[in-house]
């Protein structure tokens, strides 16, 4: 399996391919504890299986047997192939369709171990994100997809394709849904045992969709997050000689650093794996690596203690051109000049958020202004989360010796976690929570979590091709921007800001990709700018477009997207299965459906899609109906449950498309007519 032909010919069975057990050069996912019964292993065993002739059986039920007990999952270490994971030009895999080869290039980058966080385990990012459960998953949907036509759609259930089943050419060329269990039984202790048992997956977001493209995928976000939160708490989007404090470079989280500095502001994450963070530092993304925690305060405090003036520029330095010592020269001028910093401390957050608050008692002086967090809680049991008491290498131990142990530990860290923040945040220090679930696990573990806010930028993104299309994005934006209502300028400003300085930050891992958050109006204008440039030669070779499914309309998630829906709808699930449904008949070239990305399994609804822009009429067709609905869904909902916002937006939407109708609500204008009904 050492070329993109071998890979698409189906499982290797004449001869087996020889066992290689895992390689120790690439990060490996923490050993899960599925607990299983000895007849629940004979049904993983058996399920296992069943991907192969019985010939096979006798070779293979062993070693599956002991990546069961060894590693608490059967991932088929055997048929992990040796051709370097990477996304490849869309003209080199052997396919009959260019949808076909759009989804094959996307799977094949979320595994690029450039870009997955455990690659040959299947997971992309979020410590359990899995784009699929197995190797042969990988290779039978390979094979599917090399063989596929116009007229056939690969129906993908939890990481096992089901089959190729005859469609429309107008229908999507895949339908992905994972975790879809019966309500009753979506619990995180279920979930281990079904994932066990190869029956259910856990997709995250983008990596069971195929649409993750490295941490960058969050950056823009991110920055928008820390930007707003100091117009919100500070009273000024210019953040230079302010500290944030965070923590997480792993998957998603990774994007801390970039987005702190191109917010100009001193990003302090920590992280207690060394991997994810020297991964960060020797791709460019964080400027400076510590484990000294004497190191840290030094470097906040000279940078806190900047007296602040005006300047007409953001001066950005690339680690990547200077040695050690040049480095740390740069880095005193960076000082003088006001310049950013991302500075990642190799060590356990609770720690760092306890000295700075020791720092305050003893000194009066508070060195942070923003904070946050970016574990992965929606997993806080299972490497999600590494409790302060224990070194990763204890925890990691602890974690699959005594799990209940290992439980507490984890509670009582989240609730020094709390403690430490509620002292800062006293001080004037402004928390939030990103939406990883922190906030709920904290208060699960009995944490004082009320002060808190759950602050998301959430808006409509688009990934991109990179160079030609960022400068049509930022052209079609500045475009729209000039003839906007004040209310919503900053939004189209901060996204321009954006867009032109991405490509300054060298964020793309793997496929050429960039992130871009827009409105309805502004992705619409994007694809079909895009799709007439690739028409026109000016964009070489067909760009295929995805929204993450934390969006306006994607996600239903009662802790997260949706926790400011209050007519009691927070935790319905009906606007991401519409959303799913509308998109798949709207032209989509896939379409996917989750439980439990970003919060967490059982905990909200997620839907998603790829769109293949191909230069051609049908897909700006396709690209103008799918688009507009996918925004405009989410919008109806919120206008429904009361938001003034969405009410005066969708209003404006149905006076540009005149085929649009919104049934629309009727607010009680006088409360104390309630009050008379309910009394009476």
């Amino acid at each position: 399996m050492s070329t993109l032909k071998d890979i698409c010919s189906g499982l290797p069975l004449d001869p087996l391919p020889p066992n290689r057990g895992r390689d120790t050069s690439v990060p490996h996912a923490p050993i899960r504890t599925p607990n299983l019964t000895a007849e629940e292993e004979r049904l993983a065993l058996r399920n296992a299986l069943r991907y192969f002739p019985p010939s096979h059986h006798e070779t293979l039920a062993p070693e599956f047997a002991q990546e069961l007990r060894q590693y608490g999952h059967i991932y088929m270490y055997r048929f992990c192939p040796t051709l370097r994971m990477r996304a490849y030009p869309i003209d080199q895999y052997p396919c009959r369709t260019r949808q076909a080869a759009s989804l094959m290039l996307m799977i094949m980058n979320n595994l690029d171990p450039a870009v997955a966080q455990f690659p040959q385990e299947l997971v992309t990012y979020g410590g359990n994100g899995q784009v699929f459960s197995n190797w042969a998953q990988f290779l039978l949907v390979m094979h599917y997809l090399s063989q596929m036509t116009e007229e056939q759609t690969l129906v993908m259930y939890s990481g096992h394709p089901m089959g190729l089943f005859p469609s429309l050419p107008s229908s999507p060329r895949a339908i992905i849904t994972n975790g879809m269990v019966i309500p009753n039984y979506s619990s995180r202790e279920q979930y281990e045992k079904m994932f066990a048992l190869g029956v259910s997956m856990y997709g995250q977001m983008t990596a069971g969709s195929y649409c993750y493209i490295g941490p960058q995928g969050i950056v823009h976000g991110t920055m928008l997050t820390v930007l707003n939160a100091g117009r919100r708490y500070l009273g000024s989007g210019d953040l230079r000689g302010r500290v944030f404090v965070t923590s997480g470079l792993g998957g998603m989280s990774g994007a801390q650093a970039k987005a702190a500095v191109i917010a100009g502001c001193v990003g302090v994450i920590a992280e207690v794996d060394e991997a994810p963070l020297r991964k960060r530092h020797d791709q460019g993304w964080l400027m400076e690596v510590t484990s000294s925690m004497e190191h840290c305060i030094k470097r906040i405090r000279e940078y806190y203690s900047l007296i602040l003036t005006p300047t007409t520029e953001l001066l950005y330095y690339d680690i990547q051109q200077f040695s050690c010592i040049d480095y740390f020269v740069s880095c005193r001028e960076a000082k003088n000049s006001k310049t950013a910093l991302s500075l990642g401390y190799h060590g356990n957050v609770v720690d760092l958020w306890e000295r700075l608050a020791l720092e305050y008692e003893r000194t009066g002086e508070l060195l942070v202004d923003l904070g946050s967090d970016q574990t992965s809680l929606h997993n806080p049991y299972n490497g999600g989360y590494y409790p302060v008491q224990l070194s990763f290498r204890q925890a990691n131990q602890l974690m699959s010796t005594d799990s209940n142990r290992f439980c507490g530990m984890v509670q009582e860290s989240l609730r020094r976690h709390i403690k430490a923040i509620n002292k800062l945040s006293d001080a004037g220090m402004f928390f939030w929570d990103y939406g990883n679930a922190f906030l709920l696990e904290a208060k699960r573990a009995g944490a004082d979590v009320d002060k808190f806010d759950i602050f998301l930028s959430l808006e409509s993104n688009i990934n991109l091709d990179l160079a030609v299309t960022d400068d049509i994005a930022a052209a079609v934006l500045e475009e729209i921007g000039a003839s906007v209502s004040d209310r919503i300028r900053q939004q189209y400003n901060d996204n321009i800001r954006w867009i032109r300085e991405a490509g300054k930050h060298k964020m793309v891992v793997g496929s050429q990709a960039r992130i871009l958050y827009s409105d309805q109006k502004g992705r619409v204008c994007i694809a079909l700018a895009i799709n007439k440039a690739i028409a026109e030669g000016r964009v070489s070779a067909p760009v295929v477009i995805s929204r993450d499914h934390h969006d306006v309309s994607g996600t239903d998630s009662p802790f997260r997207e949706t926790s400011n829906v209050y007519d009691g709808s927070a935790f319905c699930a009906d606007m991401a299965v519409q959303n799913f449904v509308g998109d798949a008949f709207r032209g989509a070239t896939w379409v996917s459906l989750h439980n439990g990305g970003g919060v967490g399994w059982g905990e909200v609804i997620n839907g998603g899609f790829g769109l293949l822009l191909d230069g051609s009429a049908e897909a700006a067709k396709r690209a103008n109906i799918m688009l507009n609905w996918d925004v405009s869904n989410g919008v109806a909902r919120r206008c429904w449950s009361g938001n003034s916002n969405a009410y005066e937006t969708i209003q404006r939407t149905m006076e540009e498309h005149r085929l649009l109708r919104v049934t629309m609500p009727f607010p009680v204008q006088d409360d104390q007519v309630l009050d008379r009904a309910l009394q009476g």
